[in-house]
């Protein structure tokens, strides 16, 4: 039981859609394309703009002295810095560098992994994790959960 809580993260989740992805980018299915010097550039906006949220929402939990290990009691509910803005900042990364992937491999049929991934990620550790911060900080959660958006 304990493997299995050690290997079901949102880092091994994304890591089996990239390894997915690169593997359509690969056999490229159906001869679909999008190798476009713009498609390649918004490829790099996308991933590094993903990067940066991750980075951004670390910086800021640390700061806060709380987890960023799904699973994990949080200590304090963070709604400073980037996550005034997206309640699941680091999530947003993650999907944002799964797209950028699948552009810069030019892995059409893979774009349609995102919003899998999107699903599976917010089902699996989002909801849970919202509920966790719901029941610990009660109307300060309200209140954040009032104005401040789960994704965009």
């Amino acid at each position: 039981m304990r493997l299995k809580k050690l290997i079901d993260i949102p880092p091994v989740w994304l890591l089996l859609a990239v390894l997915v992805t690169w593997q359509i980018g690969v056999m490229r299915p159906f001869g679909l394309s999008l190798d476009f010097p713009v498609v390649q550039l918004l490829s790099g906006v996308l991933i590094g703009g993903g990067i940066i949220l991750m980075l951004l929402a670390v910086m800021e939990m640390r700061k806060r002295r709380t987890t960023i290990v799904p699973h994990r009691e949080a200590e304090s509910l963070v709604t400073s810095g980037i996550f005034k803005r997206t309640r699941n900042p680091i999530y947003l990364g993650d999907a944002l560098v799964l797209a950028g992937l699948a552009l810069r491999w030019d892995a059409v049929l893979a774009l349609v992994l995102v919003p899998v991934f999107v699903w599976v990620i917010e089902k699996r550790f989002i909801i849970p994790e919202e509920n966790m911060l719901r029941r610990k900080f009660r109307a300060d959660f309200a209140r954040y959960e009032q104005k401040t958006r789960r994704w965009v």
